[in-house]
């Protein structure tokens, strides 16, 4: 079982999601917030299970989860750790920088 570290990146990724929603639903904010989180638990017990970011090509340790319109970005470390590097919107362009500096 890996353990999961949020980076401050992903963290600000979910304030700005909870944000952006709650002006609408801030029940509806708080659920997908939840949500969010509720499907990287499935990293801990197979941290392999999200495919790789095609936008990074063929590494295979950084990989993403899909999540509705967003895309949870994580890095496998070389310890049973895994960084939860961005929280990242479908329709946004990734940028490699974007990746870059992060755990």
């Amino acid at each position: 079982m890996v353990k999961i570290i949020w980076t401050q990146r992903s963290l600000n990724d979910l304030k700005s999601i909870a944000e952006y929603i709650s002006k609408d639903s801030a029940k509806y904010a708080s659920l997908t917030i939840e949500r969010i989180i509720d499907v990287t638990k499935y990293i801990e017990t197979n941290a392999r299970i999200g495919r790789m970011v095609p936008e990074i090509g063929r590494n295979d340790k950084i990989r993403e989860i899909i999540f509705g319109n967003y895309r949870i970005i994580y890095k496998i470390a070389k310890t049973l750790t895994v960084y939860i590097v961005t929280v990242h919107h479908s329709t946004k362009r990734l940028r490699q920088t974007s990746l870059k500096g992060q755990k």
